[in-house]
């Protein structure tokens, strides 16, 4: 176009008709919608999980036996937990909703030789789409004219700078995103300068971004492995428990005689085994380590990242907006004899030659820039020169130059009031700025090998000159080239997307805490290398890049995955291969993004983390976390909580495993004895009222162990309770059920009533949980060190405890129900020892295992 204000003559674009057409055979210009699930239909579907039957299971249980508060409670989690699943499945619907918004904006276009300005969704293959300014574009479209055009394409690629356009020649084949000189612009990226005329080629799911789309629509999200080894082990509580209490009911009929006390004795067996702790304790873990997680920035989306935190092995990041401020700014100038680095900068002004230089670039900027480049200059300008020097607030620009493929160099031709004479500013290519300055061969050497150190650290070099023209502010006056002008070479600026604060030291720790760290990026491989090593990433393996990866096979990939640690020139579907190639080889994979072309690897990652100050709604959406202040620092406090959370579950699911093996135990051997019964499921349901805070709130709320960023995380693939864990629960559950009978045996034999017995042995086996919770409090080191660790929700939970057993002592009702008789001196001492006991032989069993006696990660593997 040469004249912007009105179309070109011999383009006029589709007739409202023909447009109309198209729309009915391609279908709008956006993401199709996912079916949705109803609401009763997902009710529906939770309601067949075998966990949530058991738990609703246990709550009939309980109401049948008359104890409505712990019914109560058991239902009510069956609906929050329907509640919270019917909100997370809500949320991933809104991920093509979020894109569907970003693809579609509104459109200027040519219909029957006339603009008009219609819904991005309306726009159809073969329509004429007017680019200017500002704009975002509506769908792929291929360049008929364009005026010093530049598009910011970071969404789609991660390139942190835009890229300069060129018009499209018959026969030239389509092209990806990425890279300057394309004759291609995409849907969903922005217009930062210039203007064109382009015709639409692709809308929907045809566009770059459409197959964004659909490769989220494709990516399934498995179920968490948490959730998986818990259903394996509440179904294998669940089978023990149905089978031992049918047992002990044919047991106690064919001993006993009595039917009705033998149901009761089977549902106080099933009861005692029955594991709704663990769907209690996955419930308050998530939800505290939300809340916790949020205290640090940090936003979590699905519970799921939660657990996955604590056993992340590599963290694949983007370059752009998450290692790097998404902000371009100048780092360097030279002229002939000095150079100037901003991280060097003293309170000093600059030389004249460095003032000269930054000011001639500015003017060859837009007053309003949209260029991130060009807002560098002005930035700069802003710190270090004079008002009038940077604002030029009378000067008139009259003419100007855009970029072309044959000169990478624009001018403006500016004209101060009252003066004949006009200032031409120019910056480009080093070689182009090189070239209309005529250097001799020596001058061009230098140039180049400044530009050459620049480059290798990752910047981005322009070249700067300046020149005088004397005539008439007439179009038909100014010279047709730039080469036309004596131009000056005043010097280079070098820019780049500087590094976050916080980068270097997170990816420190990371490294102590056996976390891969790799970069993966749509940018220039040099670009990408020279922030890797800034950041401290290990690229000792050179950078990968995107072509290299597409001709990888599958298996060859995941070889050269665990090689690399920087990957360049990467497109949205070979991250996406990347992340799934890591998790066939057994890592769990976090990968931080904030554009589009992130979205596809952040929802099939098992740890999805989006920036959410930066990021867009398409990556916030698809992500498992968000960072609310976009600090990459952030990610390591995120993994630390998510250790922490690790190991307390893993410390409450040991408790639970270990304090269950004793109530099992002293309900059936007394009818194998055939003692007096000593639990009933009044006993048992008290049990559940100390179990239940203790596992969930108590060890929540534990102090993270001293060693945890500086240990490996547990093995991908390991389940939380190991066969080796799941022994010392056993081993220490049999040694509290041992001892506790023995304190019961040894008081029935001094011919203590059954109601005297009963309390003592009762009031035993609570003694002996508290040493449980002690020991299971670390995983090594003396329990007694162990009991002063701070943690108030203990102390708040063993005070109720006390005064419950106090309250049901001391109401003569209450002690009838529980059928038990007021505690004598003598059954004091018997349950102090028995407290002594546990904890002297659990103390020896722990340094037998941790013979050093601090906490080896081996031993509670």
């Amino acid at each position: 176009m040469s004249d912007w204000g009105a179309p070109l003559p011999e383009l006029t674009g589709l007739s409202e008709a023909q447009a109309a057409e198209r729309l009915r055979q391609h279908g709008p210009n956006e993401l199709p919608q996912a079916a949705r699930r109803t609401g009763w239909r997902i009710a529906a579907e939770l309601l067949r999980e075998p966990m949530l039957q058991l738990l609703a299971a246990a709550g009939a249980i309980y109401l049948v036996l008359g104890d409505v508060g712990e019914a109560c409670m058991l239902l009510a989690f069956v609906v929050l937990s329907m509640l919270i699943s019917l909100v997370q499945e809500s949320r991933t619907e809104r991920v093509l909703e979020a894109l569907r918004d970003l693809s579609s904006p509104r459109a200027l276009v040519l219909r029957g030789g006339e603009r008009k300005r219609i819904a991005g969704r309306e726009v159809v293959p073969g329509d004429l789409i007017v680019l200017e300014e500002g704009d975002r574009v509506p769908a792929d479209a291929r360049l008929l004219s364009a005026n010093d055009l530049l598009t910011d394409e970071s969404l789609l690629t991660g390139e942190s700078v835009p890229v300069s356009k060129v018009v499209w020649a018959q026969g030239q084949a389509a092209a990806r995103p990425g890279g300057d000189g394309q004759a291609w612009v995409y849907a969903g990226s922005m217009v930062v300068r210039g203007q064109g005329l382009a015709e639409v080629t692709a809308t929907g799911t045809r566009s770059e971004m459409g197959h964004i789309g659909v490769a989220l629509r494709q990516i399934e999200s498995s179920q968490p492995a948490l959730q998986q080894q818990t259903r394996a082990l509440v179904k294998t509580f669940a089978v023990a428990g149905v089978t031992l209490s049918l047992l002990m009911t044919l047991i106690y009929v064919w001993t006993r005689g009595d039917v009705l006390a033998a149901v009761l004795a089977g549902i106080s067996l099933a009861m005692s085994l029955l594991p709704q702790e663990f769907l209690l304790i996955l419930t308050v873990f998530m939800a505290m380590g939300a809340w916790r997680i949020s205290q640090q920035r940090v936003l979590v989306r699905r519970a799921s990242a939660i657990e996955a935190l604590g056993t992340a092995t590599v963290l694949c990041t983007d370059k752009t907006g998450t290692l790097t401020l998404n902000r371009m700014s100048i780092v360097a100038m030279q002229v002939p004899g000095q150079t100037w680095l901003a991280q060097d900068e003293v309170s000093g002004p600059l030389s004249p030659a460095l003032r000269t230089l930054l000011q001639h670039g500015i003017l060859a900027s837009e007053r309003d820039p949209f260029d991130p480049m060009e807002k560098a200059f002005w930035a700069l300008g802003a710190q270090c020169l004079s008002a009038e020097e940077v604002t030029h607030l009378e000067w008139k620009m009259v003419h100007e130059y855009g970029l072309s493929p044959e000169m990478l160099a624009m001018s403006h031709v500016w004209r101060a009031p009252g003066q004949d004479r006009h200032v031409i500013a120019t910056k480009g290519a080093p070689e182009a700025i090189a070239d209309l300055c005529h250097l001799d061969a020596v001058r061009l050497a230098e140039v180049r090998q400044a530009a050459d150190v620049f480059a290798r650290q990752g910047m981005r070099v322009l070249g700067v000159a300046r020149s005088t023209h004397r005539g008439p502010d007439a179009h038909s006056s100014w010279p047709a080239l730039q080469h036309d002008f004596d131009f000056e070479y005043l010097g280079l600026v070098a820019l780049a997307d500087p590094l976050r604060p916080t980068v270097r030291d997170a990816v420190q720790v990371c490294r102590e805490a056996g976390i891969h760290v790799a970069m993966i990026t749509g940018d220039h491989p040099v670009t990408a290398l020279a922030i890797a090593a800034q950041a401290g990433l290990d690229v000792q393996g050179g950078v990968v890049q995107g072509e290299d990866l597409a001709a990888l096979s599958d298996e060859a990939l995941r070889e050269r995955v665990a090689q690399a640690a920087v990957f360049a020139r990467v497109m949205p579907e070979q991250k996406l291969r990347i992340v799934k190639a890591l998790q066939a080889s057994g890592h769990v994979v976090a990968m931080t993004g904030d554009g589009v072309n992130d979205a596809p690897s952040l929802k099939a990652a098992d740890i999805g983390i989006a920036m959410g100050a930066r990021g867009t709604d398409v990556a916030r959406e698809a992500a498992a976390m968000v960072l609310l202040d976009d600090d990459f620092g952030t990610i390591t406090q995120a993994v630390r909580s998510g250790r922490r959370i690790d190991d307390n579950l893993r410390k409450a699911m040991a408790f639970v495993l270990a304090v269950h093996v004793p109530i099992a135990g002293l309900t059936l051997l007394p009818l194998l004895m055939g003692w007096p019964l000593l639990l009933t499921p009044v006993h048992i349901a008290f049990l559940e009222l100390i179990i239940d805070p203790v596992c969930s709130i108590v060890f929540e709320a534990e102090p993270e162990e001293r060693d945890i960023m500086r240990r490996p995380p547990r093995e991908p693939g390991r389940p939380l309770l190991t066969r080796a864990m799941m022994g010392w629960s056993l081993l220490q559950g049999l040694l509290v059920l041992m001892i506790v009978a023995a304190a019961y045996a040894w008081l029935l034999h001094q011919g203590l009533d059954e109601a005297s017995a009963r309390v003592g042995g009762f009031l035993s086996l609570v003694a002996a949980n508290v040493v449980l919770i002690m020991g299971n409090r670390t995983f090594g080191g003396q329990i007694l060190v162990a009991a002063f660790k701070p943690n108030p929700a203990l102390w708040r939970t063993l005070a109720a405890t006390i005064a419950l057993l106090a309250l049901v002592l001391a109401v003569p009702v209450l002690r009838g129900l529980f059928k038990f008789n007021l505690p004598d001196a003598y059954t004091a001492q018997i349950v102090g020892l028995v407290a002594l006991g546990t904890m002297l032989v659990l103390q020896a069993l722990k340094a037998i295992r941790s013979p050093s006696g601090t906490s080896k990660r081996e031993s509670c593997a």
